[in-house]
């Protein structure tokens, strides 16, 4: 099927001219690359970044439940866990939102409600609650120490339980950059 289409050449005659009403390889092929370009984009944006839902309340005050947070994942490929990080990790087959307290070859205890990473007290302006005592742990290679934001025992299941201990590196699926929904900050700890 065609149609026509009128010109008009350089002495101002009209002159009819049939144009095909549409090409279906060119339109076959416009849709095979398309489609390979959004699968590609898609498949690139899931290995970078993701998102995970908060339940509970192990991460207040820095994380509230229910709040929708954006995961960093290239980071988690390319980058060794920092103390300070708020990592999401799998752990049986669930997303679980920590703090990196300690990295490998570092000593972490707890006296008197204070966490301290090779004998130096942590600064925290971002926890609630008061852990209970814990004898020195040297972190192995391959593994961190994480805690939640809330120390009041029982509120968070983390390095702190010998049923847990540290965790290997290798569960991290990437770090948690800012809850989208309700949109804040995320706090960041003091140096140490």
């Amino acid at each position: 099927m065609h149609a026509t289409k009128l010109e008009i050449d350089s002495n101002g005659l009209q002159q009819k001219t049939e144009v095909p009403k549409n090409n279906t390889k060119k339109e076959i092929i416009g849709w095979v690359k398309f489609i390979f370009f959004l699968t590609l984009a898609v498949f690139v944006i899931k290995g970078s970044v993701g998102f995970t839902l908060v339940a509970g309340d192990s991460m207040q005050p820095s994380l509230r439940d229910g709040s929708l947070v954006l995961v960093n994942k290239l980071s988690a490929t390319f980058s060794e866990p920092k103390y300070g990080d708020i990592v999401v990790l799998e752990e049986a087959g669930y997303d679980v939102i920590k703090r990196v307290i300690g990295v490998p070859g570092d000593t972490v205890s707890i006296e008197d409600g204070v966490v301290y990473v090779n004998q130096q007290p942590l600064p925290e302006l971002h926890t609630i609650g008061e852990a209970n005592n814990m004898p020195a742990i040297t972190i192995q290679p391959g593994k961190i120490f994480v805690m939640g934001d809330n120390r009041t025992p029982g509120e968070s299941l983390d390095s702190r339980d010998p049923n847990v201990g540290p965790v290997s590196i290798e569960n991290i699926k990437g770090y948690a950059t800012i809850s989208i929904f309700p949109f804040y900050k995320i706090a960041k700890p003091l140096k140490l």
